[in-house]
Order: C-alpha cells, then structure tokens, then sequence
C-alpha cells in the first residue's frame, strides 16, 4: 500500500530570527523533529528542497502543496518563503495542516489564532530530550490530524462554501515517482556539499556551493557557503580566494545586517586578510563585523574572534591608551563569554549539541587569553576528542598560537 505524503515547508540550513538575533540550524528540526514523527505516524516524508530546482516556486511545489495528504509549515525565524507557501496551502485545503515554530520570535498576526506546535532549539542542534519530546507529540498530533480532518484553513473556516482544489492525480504520482529518482534537487546537491566541507575538499566543495546559490540566489545559506568555501580552497591564491570570497558575502548586506552568521563570516574574511597583508584596516574591519555578530546575539564563535582581535590590536597600535584599552576590552569580552557557556552548561541537555566541540574551543581560548592555563587545557583536551578532522584542528590551534605569541610580544 502507498504511503501517504507528508510535505514539509521550511526554511534550510541556518537561518537567523532577525528579532531575537539567534541563529537556528532549521535542517535539525527537519531531520531531528519533522521526519521521524512523520515517518513514525506512516507517512513519506518530502521537503521543499527535496523536490526543486531553483529558488522558484514552481510546477511541483505547487502541485504537492495542494494534493499532498499532509502538510507541516516550519515558520520559524519568520520565514517568508514558508508562510507565503503556507497561504497556498490554506487556500487550497481545508485540513490536514500543521503549523510549527520555534519558541521564541515574532508570530505573524494573521496566525496568531491558528493552533501552532512549539518547540525549543538551541541554535545548531536540538537537545536530545527535547528532540524524543518534539518527536512524540509531533507523532500524536499528525495522527489525530490525520483521522479527524478538522478544518484547520482560516480560509475555508470563515468561508464555508468554497470548495477544495482539484488536481489530476496522475500528474502527482509522476511526481511522486520522480523524488526517487531525481539526484539534481537542492537537497542533494547541498548534502553532496556539506560531505565535501567535512572532507576539507574546498575546491570541489565551493562548485557545489556556487551551483546552489545560483539556483536560489536570494538564498542567505547557500551565499554563506560559497563564500566559506571559497575563502578556505585558497584557489587559485590564498589572496585571490580571500577577495573573491569577500565579493560573494557582499549579496547578503553585511553592512545592514544583523545575520550573526554572515557578520561571522566577513569577519573570518578580513582577519584572514590582515594575516595575509598585516594591514591594520582588515583587521580594524574584521574586529567591526565580529563586534556586530556578538552584540546581536553573544555568540561565543564571534565573541571569541572580536576577543583575539582586541588582542591583536593591542599588540601592534602604538597609542598606549588604545593598547589598554584593546586588552581589557579583550579580556572583558573573554570573561561574558566564559559566563555564557556556563549558563549553556548549566541548562542540562548541552552533550548533545552538534557544535559541542567548538563550545570547548572557544572556552579554551578564552580562558587561555586570561591566563587560566589550567583551565585552557582541560577545554582543548575536550576539544580534541571530538574531532579528528585536520582542519578543525588547526584552526584551533591557529587560534590558541595567536593568543600565546600577542601575550608573549
């Protein structure tokens, strides 16, 4: 027997709630959340990406947002592309819709009156009991959404005499059949991507990465790749690739931005310039950009890189007062993110994030940075045995080598 279709809209990747400045990576809910609860309750579940071409919504996003048994909106981060999808959905089914966001953020008004699943994500994962939770009651939901076929489309709620749409089923089991079959889509070409990043092949890695952002140009995440990937093939030069990739970020306004991620990424850009050249305005430009991304969100990734640029400046500006002023700015910097991660610590469920290992590098070089040796040490023990992978490595112990030769000189 055919399983029923349960389609999910959402954003992917990372995503940042311009209102609250966090950062969600929306790919865990989808694959942490979304499909094993749907799974569990007997459907297929698909993805936007999982079945498009381009950033446009065309013929087969159109067609499974109408026929589809089930439909899950991820509006999350408020997401336009979703809610504009969702509205379709609306207009065109009278039930079989669930609704999904994130705790925190802005909830479109026009939804304020739908009933909307809730869940807790703590920015690069969800934590494992809240996940088993998600995963439960997300099941139960779409079972009993399943069976009662409630009118849940405001739509068709105030406007009872309207009809549902109706499409020829043979145009949606071609497409059915074609989701096994299609190795071209968004969501392959990004995961084929990602496993070349994790390879450390940046050089195949970035034409991944340029084919999905021209694909979906308005796409923040896949801008944001190509441009990491880009900057770390160091093809066909370290300095060529560093001002290519500094032309890529460029689309997403890094300038107007709150997007910690793309705030992170500029700065990655001009501090590897300025390690580069030595020129002091790259590393001027890098400390803006990190400044930015930690005080819109105390992210510790750029609160660590604005603390070692700090640092850095102390070390080669000759006023003295700026020299003073760069180091305790620096250390003060280092000690909010320390009491940050222990309040990350201290909220339990914290094994099971996925960027678990860069939490213990940037504890490490904080605490390095403010002379608690011992306590650097016992960080970047549990750093290491998270990973094996060369480049993570060295780009902690890039860091750390920093640190100790600026407080040295």
């Amino acid at each position: 027997m055919k399983k029923p279709i349960c389609f999910v809209i959402m954003g992917y990747g990372k995503k940042s709630d311009l209102e609250t400045g966090k950062t969600f990576d929306l790919d865990k809910t989808y694959l942490n959340v979304i499909k094993p609860a749907a799974s569990a309750a007997g459907y297929q579940c698909v993805r936007g990406d999982e079945i498009i071409e381009s950033g446009l919504i065309d013929k087969s996003m159109y067609t499974m947002l109408v026929y589809a048994d089930l439909v899950i909106a991820d509006i999350s981060t408020y997401n336009p592309n979703a809610i504009y999808e969702l509205g379709i959905r609306h207009a065109a089914k009278p039930y079989s819709t669930i609704i999904i966001k994130e705790d925190e953020g802005k909830l479109p008004f026009d939804l304020s009156h739908s009933k909307i699943f809730h869940y807790k994500h703590l920015g690069d994962d969800i934590g494992k009991s809240e996940a088993d939770r998600c995963v439960r009651d997300l099941k139960q939901l779409i079972e009993t959404v399943s069976k009662a076929k409630e009118t849940d489309s405001p739509l068709f709620e105030f406007i009872q005499t309207l009809s549902p749409h109706n499409l020829n089923e043979e145009e949606y089991i071609e497409i059915i059949k074609e989701l096994t079959e299609k190795g071209d889509s968004i969501y392959t070409l990004v995961e084929h991507a990602r496993a070349e990043m994790n390879k450390s092949n940046f050089i195949e890695a970035r034409k991944l990465w340029e084919r999905a952002q021209k694909m979906v140009p308005n796409e923040t995440y896949f801008t944001q790749q190509f441009a990491l990937s880009v900057y770390k093939s160091e093809s066909p030069s370290k300095i060529s690739a560093l001002t290519e990739a500094l032309t890529i970020i460029q689309s997403n306004n890094p300038d107007e931005t709150n997007d910690p991620e793309t705030l992170g990424i500029t700065g990655a850009i001009y501090k590897r310039l300025w390690e580069s050249t030595q020129d002091k305005e790259s590393l001027l430009s890098a400390l803006k950009y990190y400044k930015k991304g930690f005080t819109v969100n105390t992210d510790y990734y750029t609160g660590e890189n604005y603390a070692l640029c700090l640092l850095l400046l102390s070390g080669i500006d000759e006023n003295l007062e700026d020299k003073i002023y760069y180091k305790v700015e620096a250390k003060r910097t280092c000690s909010e993110i320390i009491d940050h991660l222990n309040d990350v610590f201290n909220e339990g469920d914290y094994e099971w994030r996925n960027d678990l290992k860069w939490i213990y590098a940037s504890y490490s070089n904080c605490s390095l940075l403010l002379d608690q040796e011992e306590t650097a040490s016992q960080y970047e023990k549990l750093f290491t045995e998270l990973t094996s992978v060369e480049w993570e490595l060295e780009t902690f112990n890039k860091t750390k080598d920093l640190i100790i030769k600026t407080k040295t000189s």
